[in-house]
């Protein structure tokens, strides 16, 4: 594991978040995010960029958001690359606290928003400004840098069954997967690292969240859980398969992190009393998995 710590690492928070959290209970979910934005009375914006139906997904996330005391809530409709270039509504996203893309489609969303002053403006409040990034399902799989584009393997792994697409780039080196275990994707994603090995794939079920403390730690919340799978130290025969073929897959690590799940980075290291005071260090097969997500290690 390399000890080149990346130097301009965000001060923020990242929910990344299964899809499917509740928005008519308990919300534990929607709440802690807006704790992690500092509060009912702090200003946050709903990406709808995503959807097909923005109108309908802001209403929604409107009513859940308010019905929790959050009085400061913005949409921010997105309909194509203009409005995302537009200064007017780049500085709004800018001076938010808290930041929530909705589901719909990863590739619909970094379409309009990818490599403009909005995305800027999303990196500006993050970074400097220690705002929170919460993505939900196509919001959670358009945080990395390697997005999961679009395919599915079903019933195994299969060489080619998955197409990889660039994403925002808040996450490097991990590639995330959402509704996991309701939709039984576990072998796309072993697709995609199998493939990929210079990847850890994440996939995270509804109603869960991944939450990244800067560079702090990470914890898990919600009601199931994150499976972390690393091909990197797995002998397997895919690079010599034909398209759609299953491969041979030995050694592959698999990683189980339920609700209530917390890693420090390790002893000695900054902290910023966001995790939980009792948060161990991150065992040493999580270590990598934990750097990437917090940034520590230089991704150039």
């Amino acid at each position: 594991m390399s000890d080149h710590y990346a130097q301009d690492a965000p001060a923020g928070t990242l929910m990344i978040i299964g899809g499917g959290e509740d928005r008519t209970n308990n919300k534990e979910i929607l709440s802690r995010f807006i704790a992690l934005a500092g509060g009912p009375e702090r200003p946050l914006v709903v990406l709808t960029a995503a959807s097909k139906i923005p109108e309908q997904v802001w209403e929604m996330y409107r009513i859940a958001l308010g019905d929790l005391g959050a009085r400061a809530v913005r949409h921010v409709p997105i309909a194509d690359r203009a409005d995302a270039d537009d200064a007017a509504i780049a500085d709004i996203v800018a001076g938010a606290s808290g930041i929530f893309m909705t589901g719909g489609d990863q590739k619909r969303l970094v379409a309009a928003i990818g490599g403009t002053r909005v995305e800027q403006a999303m990196r500006q409040a993050h970074g400097l400004r220690g705002a929170c990034i919460a993505g939900t399902s196509a919001g959670a799989s358009a945080m990395c840098t390697h997005m999961l584009a679009e395919g599915k393997a079903e019933l195994a792994p299969e060489k080619g069954a998955v197409r990889l697409g660039a994403g925002l780039g808040f996450v490097h080196r991990v590639v995330i997967d959402q509704h996991f275990s309701q939709r039984h994707r576990i072998h796309r994603l072993l697709s995609v690292v199998a493939q990929t090995p210079f990847l850890i794939g994440a996939g995270i079920d509804e109603d869960t969240a991944l939450i990244v403390h800067g560079r702090s730690g990470i914890e898990v919340i919600g009601e199931g859980m994150v499976t972390v799978l690393d091909c990197r130290n797995a002998r397997s025969n895919i690079a010599d398969l034909r398209a759609g073929a299953v491969p041979t897959l030995v050694g592959v690590a698999l990683h189980l992190l339920p609700s209530g799940a917390a890693f420090a980075p390790g002893p000695g290291l900054p902290a910023d009393g966001k995790l939980p005071a009792d948060a161990p260090p991150a065992p040493p097969e999580l270590a990598d998995f934990l750097d990437f997500l917090t940034d520590r290690i230089s991704t150039s």
